[in-house]
């Protein structure tokens, strides 16, 4: 059993992770959702969508200008707790390295720490632990924060990406946090060049089997563009296929830009496997 907030995940089931972000030079979205109205809006219209948590972030993940821990918790914390006033029982996740952003959006009614660089913050999963909240152990190859990978190398990036993330996740249980709400994450992009991420995802199974549930994180990333040599706004055609495959070989959330499109594509995978029914079925009946 996957637990994420109040949600129980039952085995093969998969959870659709909505961005939110309250950063003003997102790579995406551009600070279309800096504002809190506008960000307000986007949670209410991804949940219409069929989003099943969002994920609340306050940095963007590429260089640009220092964002302080005080910025930080201005951009998301008071948005966390809106979130929860007005969606009691959605899942939120809080989209941070640093434990003193993590301990005050947790304290506003988060229920996740997504961790995207690793855990270099060693106190972020006591942190998740004193609150009783998940963590998502994520690869990022060893690097800082807000870091691009310059001619990095791996011996095999598929084994290293289950050597860290598996170890991230033992030890946040170590720290005392729920074994069954700790998710793992390869990392996509993160240290990594389109080479690799195609290969973590080609061999994604094999993280899978690891026995922790897997998040992916594809949405609109630089390897789909580069392997489809095609701008930032035509991605999506190859973030859905990307989805599938992973949705395919086991992965359990996906965290998204584009809801709608990816919800129909989980769905659609859920039912060819033979874990959904259709919705529909009168075709040769009538």
């Amino acid at each position: 059993m996957l637990r994420i907030g109040a949600l129980d995940v039952p085995d093969g089931d998969f959870v659709l992770m909505a961005i939110v972000n309250r950063t003003p030079d997102s790579f995406y979205d551009r600070g279309a959702t800096f504002g809190m109205g506008a960000a307000l809006e986007r949670v209410d219209r991804v949940v219409a969508e069929g989003a099943d948590m969002v994920d609340v972030g306050g940095v963007k993940a590429a260089p640009g200008e220092e964002v302080s821990p005080a910025e930080e918790i201005r951009r998301t914390v008071d948005l966390v707790a809106a979130i929860r006033a007005a969606h009691p029982g959605l899942p939120i996740s809080i989209d941070t390295w640093r434990a003193e952003v993590a301990r005050e959006a947790l304290a506003a009614g988060a229920d996740v720490v997504n961790d995207a660089w690793g855990g270099v913050d060693p106190e972020l999963a006591g942190v998740a632990a004193e609150a009783g909240a998940g963590i998502v152990c994520t690869h990022a190859g060893g690097l800082p924060p807000r870091t691009r990978p310059h001619r990095v190398q791996y011996d095999d990036v598929v084994a290293d990406i289950v050597t860290r993330t598996t170890a991230l996740a033992e030890a946040a249980v170590a720290a005392g946090v729920d074994r069954e709400r700790v998710v793992i994450d390869p990392g996509h992009d993160f240290g990594k060049n389109t080479r690799h991420s195609l290969e973590a995802t080609r061999r994604l199974d094999e993280l899978v089997a690891t026995g922790w549930p897997v998040l992916v994180a594809l949405s609109n990333k630089d390897f789909v563009g580069e392997t489809l040599g095609v701008p930032l706004e035509e991605r999506l055609t190859g973030t859905l296929a990307t989805t599938a495959v992973s949705a395919w070989l086991g992965a359990r959330v996906f965290r998204a830009h584009d809801v709608a499109p990816t919800r129909q594509t989980l769905d659609m995978v859920a039912s060819i496997r033979g874990t959904r029914p259709p919705l529909r079925t009168v075709r040769g009946l009538a």
